[in-house]
């Protein structure tokens, strides 16, 4: 067979060609991607991004501290002695021992007299973890533990000696103290600022402080433990992420996150749940203070919730210190068993309202009803008998058990109508109970503390009364401030004053046996012993954590590659932004113009997730905007604190920093 020769000579060129082909191809492969490459490390998609190091949360931590709190090589007479053992109470102290056989130790931390002394008897054990309240600062404590058994009387002493007080710990004046009417309790105050919460004996010695900033109420829950704001913001200026539930030592027993934060005030319900005084920080809503949630007590989850706007009128029924976002102000929570109500206090309408708990239905309204649509006219209450006075801009609001109404009237104006306003100069706080009757809509005052004390007593802002038995009432004109001398109208903080004062007083059958005072504003006080009754050996192991923050919805997710960023320059520092990495969050905080933006861009692959942020003192506005958490003033600048929590977020992405239209690359990068 003879083969073509032209057909034949094709053959090879076409495979020669085939192949330059395919060189080509793969070399504008290879040369795209070293494009790519080059571009992509331009952009900065694989500039080095170092990662944020993750800060331990308290519940963290105290877990770490407790590996140390062992019995090993410890008896009676020769125990283990922790001082401040969570790092956060520093007059408290653990004694750890064991003992063969099981023993009730009593502990007796010695006071400078019998009724500054304090002891406490604990159940039988064999393992002992006792702690130690009460200590001095910067004192040479003595604490005497002893045990009978069999007949026999053992005693051990022991010396703790503490470190000075910090000066963020408020020193106390006793103006009045009647020893024969007091006992060894302590009394406890929530501060309003930066300073630390702090407990006085009867001398005006400081007794205990929690070394964390914390805030709003602090009572006692049923369990003995204290509830507590925690230390991290939600939201400014002071709305916190939710609640501790602590002992003296600082040891949190459980973390509440609460999607639309915490404030002022909670209630424990008789089912123990948490009644607590929330916001609703959804998109949609544009207003503060005005959401109540109910929180089952062991998962967290909000299981009920009231929302004031859906209640209440919203428009023209405010006083002076109204505003669109922040028109009812609730400062106060509280569950009346016997009516089945929640009583709220609405600062900026001058009202204590009750709620059917079951319906959620308006039940009465305490107050003037001065510019309440007619509508409402009939869950007001007529006054009868002598000496009435409704309240004005009032906090604390309780029922007694005697079904009486008891609050602090904070006295602002003492009118909605401007021209019948009471200057601060002239006017007074007090606290106040009524009686009311609900059938025939009839309220008639019963007992007021304060008015005979005039402006001396005035608080403008916060402050507490607490019922400790019939006849017998703790009093804390909390808010008293004054600039150039003269008293004022506004909390500390909006005036700038220059003189601040909580005066506590304690009566008694109409007689103040106790009053102390503080140069500080201080939000809640409370009495309490050291321990309660029944409180045991500490109890170990790490805290629960319940309930969630609210999820970080990203404005905008798109897929693609980061261009156009630039690398941090003067511009960028001059806004001092950090970045702070929590184990449930993204922490952003920096100087910015009011009313200017911010985006915040995560990118994880070809993932970005834009956040956009306003700088704004008035972003979830309230009144009490330097009770505890300030957006501080720098010259034309805000120093604000911004969070994007972690929900739905898992892995590690990049951070980018988007202002004026420029997008820059922090190196930093954050693992979910």
């Amino acid at each position: 067979m003879t083969q073509d020769k032209s057909s034949a000579n094709k053959k090879p060129s076409a495979k020669k060609a085939l192949q330059t082909l395919v060189n080509i191809f793969f070399t504008l492969i290879f040369v795209s991607f070293f494009a790519i490459l080059i571009y992509m490390g331009a952009i900065g998609l694989f500039r080095g991004h170092s990662r944020l190091e993750t800060e331990a949360s308290l519940v963290t931590k105290q877990a770490q501290y407790e590996e140390a709190f062992t019995t090993d090589n410890t008896s009676f007479n020769e125990p283990k002695i922790i001082l401040n053992p969570y790092k956060n109470s520093p007059l408290t102290a653990l004694i750890i021992f064991k003992t063969n056989e099981a023993i009730a130790p009593t502990v007796t931390i010695q006071g400078k007299d019998e009724k500054t002394s304090i002891s406490h008897t604990f159940p039988a054990t064999t393992e002992h973890y006792l702690p130690i309240y009460g200590l001095y600062a910067d004192y040479d404590n003595t604490i005497k533990m002893s045990y009978e058994i069999n007949g026999q009387q053992n005693i051990s002493t022991i010396s703790i000696r503490t470190a000075p007080l910090p000066e963020s710990v408020a020193r106390a004046e006793i103006s009045t103290v009647n020893h024969e009417q007091l006992d060894n309790s302590l009394y406890f105050f929530m501060p309003s600022g930066k300073n630390l919460a702090a407990a006085y004996d009867i001398s005006g010695d400081v007794r205990w402080y929690l070394d964390q900033q914390t805030a709003w109420d602090n009572a006692r829950l049923k369990n003995g433990h204290l509830l507590i704001s925690t230390e991290r913001l939600a939201n400014t200026p002071y709305y916190m992420t939710g609640l501790y539930e602590i002992d003296l030592l600082g040891k949190i027993y459980k973390e509440y996150s609460i999607p639309g934060g915490y404030h002022h005030d909670y209630f424990e319900m008789p089912n123990g749940n948490l009644l607590v005084a929330s916001d609703n920080f959804t998109p949609t809503s544009d207003t503060v203070e005005d959401y109540i949630v109910e929180i089952d007590r062991e998962t967290g989850n909000i299981i009920k919730n009231f929302d004031l706007k859906k209640i209440l009128p919203k428009e023209n029924t405010g006083n002076e210190n109204y505003s669109g976002a922040d028109w009812f102000h609730n400062n106060s929570v509280w569950y009346d068993e016997n009516a089945n109500d929640i009583i709220l206090s609405g600062r900026h309408q001058d009202t204590v309202i009750a709620i059917n708990y079951a319906s959620g239905e308006l039940d009465w309204i305490i107050g003037d009803k001065t510019n309440w649509p007619e509508s409402y006219a009939n869950y007001f209450f007529t006054p009868i008998g002598d000496n009435f006075e409704w309240q004005w801009s009032q906090h604390a609001a309780m029922v007694t058990p005697e079904g009486d109404i008891f609050l602090f009237d904070n006295g602002n104006n003492k009118s909605k109508i401007a021209e019948n306003y009471i200057p601060a100069t002239n006017s007074y706080s007090r606290a106040v109970m009524y009686r009311i009757d609900s059938e025939a809509r009839t309220i008639e005052q019963i007992y007021q503390y304060g008015k005979e004390r005039g402006s001396e007593f005035y608080s403008p802002y916060i402050s507490d009364v607490d019922y400790l038995q019939a006849g017998h009432y703790l009093i804390s004109s909390g808010g008293i401030s004054k600039k150039n001398g003269e008293p004022q109208n506004q909390p500390a903080g909006i005036t700038n004053a220059d003189e601040l004062l909580s005066d506590t007083v304690e009566q008694k059958d109409d007689e103040t046996i106790f009053e102390i005072k503080l140069p500080i504003n201080t939000y809640r006080a409370e009495k309490l012993p050291a321990y309660y009754n029944d409180e045991g050996n500490l109890t170990l192991g790490r805290a629960r954590r319940a309930g969630n923050l609210i999820k970080s919805e990203a404005n905008n997710v798109e897929y693609g590659l980061m261009s156009g960023t630039k690398r941090i320059n003067a511009d960028y520092k001059a806004h001092n932004i950090e970045l702070k990495a929590e184990e449930d969050r993204l922490g952003i905080t920096g100087d910015f113009a009011e009313g200017s933006s911010f985006d915040v861009i995560l990118t994880k692959g070809f993932e970005k997730r834009q956040y956009k942020f306003r700088a704004s003192k008035e972003a979830h506005a309230a009144l009490c905007v330097s009770s505890f958490v300030e957006n501080e003033q720098l010259g034309e600048n805000i120093h604000i604190e911004r969070y994007i929590n972690s929900q739905e977020l898992s892995g590690l992405y990049n951070i980018y920093i988007r202002l004026n239209n420029t997008t820059y690359d922090t190196e930093k990068s954050v693992k979910f």
